[in-house]
């Protein structure tokens, strides 16, 4: 006969115990529970004479406890202690690859079940009583070092991605923001990179022609490129689709006009109109501002 007695006063984990010795298949065991002084005891009586698979199932039983119960906990304390310096949103990603590493690694899930099974098992089969909490505190160090190699992992896959992630955006930034030149018989031509709404990349352009520069702004939001093109090219041609500034991949009149006054001694002509944006700008009285039309010509 062989008798165990966990002490443990962690409500989940005493409904835990209780709720799967009920449906242990195994003979010959009876249990309880008992509010004593300090702690409840979950007493486990084996009356059976194979005391190998008793300790066997019950250990098994404390391995799925910690593992359902306590590893989360104990992984997000590593997470803390070990690695305070990310932020709560960088934790909960590596947490996520925790995860993964677990589904990818059957391996390493496996190696943390056994880990835990002799740990309860040696101790079992010297002791009959077990301190929950002081046991998972003290006595768990090997298997807590395999979570700290497992976090360790999952840090290492997220900074790479992190890296990665970084370097690719700074290389699209970079590729967006170099200008381009393209040369013909009689021109250049260079690219701007402006805003269209969420249409990435946009250009803008400015042609050089006859020692003229003309500016072209395609679609675009108002930006600091379209101001760049206005202050470097001798006309303009924009995009002017609203009457209001309401569009976040085209410009309005508000837009035109304080181009047109901020740069008097430039030409602009505004593309891209809509009827009614069309009227409210040929209503309006601005010396270097052109309403553009079918069939326009100028002089450069």
């Amino acid at each position: 006969m062989k008798t165990l007695c966990i002490k443990t006063n962690h409500p989940k984990a005493i409904h835990y115990l209780l709720e799967n010795l009920k449906n242990l298949a195994l003979d010959d065991i009876c249990f309880s529970c008992h509010k004593f002084k300090v702690y409840y005891n979950i007493i486990i009586h084996y009356k059976g004479k194979d005391l190998e698979l008793f300790l066997s199932t019950i250990s098994h039983l404390l391995v799925f406890l910690v593992l359902d119960l306590f590893e989360d906990t104990i992984t997000r304390k590593i997470l803390q202690n070990e690695y305070f310096y990310f932020d709560s949103l960088e934790k909960k990603q590596i947490l996520t690859k925790i995860e993964e590493i677990y589904l990818e690694d059957i391996e390493k899930v496996s190696n943390k079940e056994n880990t835990l099974f002799h740990i309860f098992y040696d101790f079992l089969k010297c002791h009959s009583k077990l301190f929950l909490k002081g046991f998972i505190t003290f006595r768990l160090k090997k298997y807590i070092s395999e979570l700290e190699s497992i976090i360790d992992e999952a840090v290492n896959q997220y900074l790479i991605e992190k890296e990665y992630t970084e370097f690719v955006s700074l290389l699209k930034l970079y590729i967006n923001s170099e200008e381009s030149k393209i040369e013909g018989k009689d021109f250049v031509a260079y690219t701007k990179y402006v805003k269209q709404g969420n249409f990435e990349p946009a250009y803008g352009y400015i042609i050089t022609l006859k020692n003229k520069k003309i500016g072209f702004s395609g679609d675009s939001k108002f930006c600091n490129a379209i101001e760049n093109i206005v202050e470097e090219t001798d006309i303009s041609i924009l995009d002017m689709s609203h009457a209001q500034n309401v569009s976040p991949a085209h410009m309005g009149i508000e837009d035109i006009k304080y181009l047109c006054n901020k740069y008097k001694n430039k030409t602009i002509i505004s593309t891209h109109m809509h009827e009614y944006t069309k009227g409210q700008a040929l209503r309006l009285n601005i010396k270097n501002f052109i309403v553009g039309k079918d069939n326009l010509k100028i002089s450069i």
